[in-house]
């Protein structure tokens, strides 16, 4: 039979009723003929109170146990879910990530996933089980210990369960009915996409829109796996929600697909440093060995053979950029005047795979902000995508001054 992957977030299953809803979705696809593969998240919140305990517990904790523990909200899902499917007389049963075995790096807490061989539930529905309820965000490392997937890990193992299956589509039941142009909270002329390509999907996830974890949709378009993403909570049908698809796919679309945000942005400038050969290297290694997640970067023209080097990356790694920067300096790495941190700064971005092939979107862009006398700190772009830092008290009103100049409300 054809397989189906489902996966339900935290808030389709926070309690018992919800999962109740959750099955009834799960045996309509059953009806229809399908083997389902159902991937759950924890109980909504559950997730939390867990690295709650955890860190009142031990707060320089044992990863390994760690991930024994906050793995177990999936736990108790997938085995609430496959009672349920049973008491609708629903052939199925629950798997834990090391029963499957989904096969991961050892990297607790951010594990990759390497394999997931698929001879034991294939054996399983050759018996005539119709529902394999996997908990979601967990794996097992070649050393036999449980492993996390990082937040939102339940998107990337649901896709993953389709990739390695060939499953007719994977299904991502959550909060909202689909994917926006925009957050429909900024702007009430948001409109929910049909249909959006691998690329956009992806650029918008990585700036900042919620609804897809990146690394699910980079194996998503890796695999050719089609993804749906629609709600647990309004009338399933077979147009519901969003489908993310090759761009071939994809009759016609407009220029500027999305307006993507984030809010917790911060813009650091390293000034007066020497403008030599080897300058980027020596600034950019320690903060990546630091684990700084360095986003736009300019360098300015250099004079009297110095200049200033100005990046960007999430606020909650500022302090740690900070310690690399005056690491770097006292081991005498680099050498720099001053380092000044701005976390008073979003990031907006217009993201569209029509970019590639119609000029002045930029000019357009930077247009619309000019009018509304929003001052644009820095400017990154690529193919499909143009970002630029704001001051975060104009968030808003360049998102929807956007969303209205590249007349988003209206379909391709």
């Amino acid at each position: 039979m054809p397989v189906l992957v489902m996966k339900f977030g935290g808030t389709s299953v926070a309690n018992l009723d919800r999962i109740k809803r959750a099955a009834k979705r799960v045996g309509v696809e059953v009806a229809k003929g399908y083997d389902v593969i159902v991937i759950v998240s924890a109980m909504s919140g559950k997730t939390n109170e867990l690295v709650g305990w955890v860190n009142e517990t031990s707060p320089l904790y044992d990863a390994r146990e760690y991930d024994a523990i906050v793995s177990s909200g999936e736990n108790v899902t997938a085995g609430l879910m496959a009672l349920t499917l049973q008491e609708m007389d629903v052939p199925a049963r629950s798997w834990q990530g090391w029963q499957v075995p989904v096969m991961t790096t050892s990297a607790h807490s951010a594990a990759r996933i390497e394999e997931i061989p698929s001879d034991n539930i294939n054996a399983k529905f050759a018996e005539g089980m119709r529902v394999a309820v996997v908990a979601g965000f967990q794996g097992v490392s070649p050393e036999g210990r449980i492993t996390t997937l990082g937040r939102g890990g339940s998107d990337t193992t649901a896709v993953a369960f389709a990739a390695a299956f060939n499953a007719e589509r994977c299904d991502i039941y959550t909060d909202v009915d689909g994917v926006y142009t925009t957050d429909p909270r900024i702007t009430d002329k948001a409109r929910k996409l049909d249909k959006i390509a691998f690329e956009e999907m992806l650029e918008l996830a990585s700036l900042g829109a919620k609804v897809l974890q990146t690394r699910s949709v980079e194996l998503a378009m890796r695999y050719k796996v089609k993804l749906r993403v629609l709600s647990s909570f309004e009338e399933q049908s077979d147009t519901a929600g969003t489908m993310v698809c090759a761009e071939e796919e994809i009759m016609e679309s407009n220029v500027v697909s999305g307006i993507a945000y984030s809010r917790d942005e911060a813009k650091m400038t390293l000034v007066s440093v020497a403008d030599r050969p080897g300058i980027a290297a020596a600034i950019f290694g320690p903060l990546s060995d630091a684990g700084v997640n360095v986003d736009m970067i300019i360098q300015n023209i250099a004079e009297d053979g110095r200049t200033d080097m100005t990046f960007s990356c999430p606020t909650d790694q500022v302090k740690r950029a900070e310690k690399a920067m005056q690491d770097a300096k006292t081991s005498g790495e680099i050498n720099f005047h001053d380092l000044i941190a701005d976390t008073n700064v979003a990031k907006i971005s217009a993201v569209g795979i029509g970019m590639r092939s119609q000029s002045g979107v930029a000019a357009k862009m930077f247009k619309t902000l000019s009018d509304e006398g929003i001052n644009i700190k820095v400017i990154a772009t690529s193919e499909i995508k143009i970002s630029v830092l704001v001051d975060r008290k104009y968030m808003e009103l360049a998102v929807q001054a956007l969303h209205d100049a590249f007349e988003l409300e209206k379909p391709a």
